[in-house]
């Protein structure tokens, strides 16, 4: 059986409820994936199946070496797998970027690039919050594909 790292991603619902799971570098970037493209995420931990609706995920942090949480998981692993294992996750959030054209009431009409689709983003204009119209889903833009996030009407959220 292969040494596999795992990181600790906490995650919060639209809700406030918040939770946290181990995942191993291969289910981050399904993931971020998932919750790139909107589809419900399930794969398994330990002998658990474990399932997150990346709707109803308001944001979520996978946790490095650098963060609090993983202080003592940093001592027993050997460093040449935590820098391979960091830079696979850099990869991962790189190759998973996504374009978010924003269009405000303020009159501002710009593209974003995100590290994941988001439900909601500030207008970097005027800082009013915009919102993803789901509905519309991707557009086209010169620099390709993007979610259509706006405050210039109602949109379900």
């Amino acid at each position: 059986m292969g040494t596999y790292l795992y990181f600790v991603m906490t995650y919060t619902l639209n809700s406030g409820i918040k939770g946290s799971v181990n995942l191993s570098t291969k289910q981050i970037q399904d993931w971020i994936e998932s919750y790139r493209v909107g589809s419900k995420y399930v794969t398994t931990v330990g002998k658990e199946y474990f399932g997150l609706n990346p709707e109803l995920v308001a944001d979520f942090k996978v946790h490095n070496e650098f963060s609090e949480q993983r202080e003592y998981v940093a001592a027993i692993q050997q460093p040449t797998a935590a820098s391979k294992s960091k830079e696979q996750l850099a990869d991962a959030y790189s190759q998973h970027k996504v374009l978010i054209q924003v269009e405000c009431k303020c009159g501002a009409s710009y593209i974003e690039e995100s590290a994941y689709k988001r439900n909601k983003w500030g207008c970097k204009e005027c800082g009013d919050i915009v919102f993803l119209d789901s509905k519309k889903g991707m557009v086209d833009t010169v620099k390709g594909k993007a979610w259509d996030m706006t405050n210039r009407y109602f949109v379900e959220r």
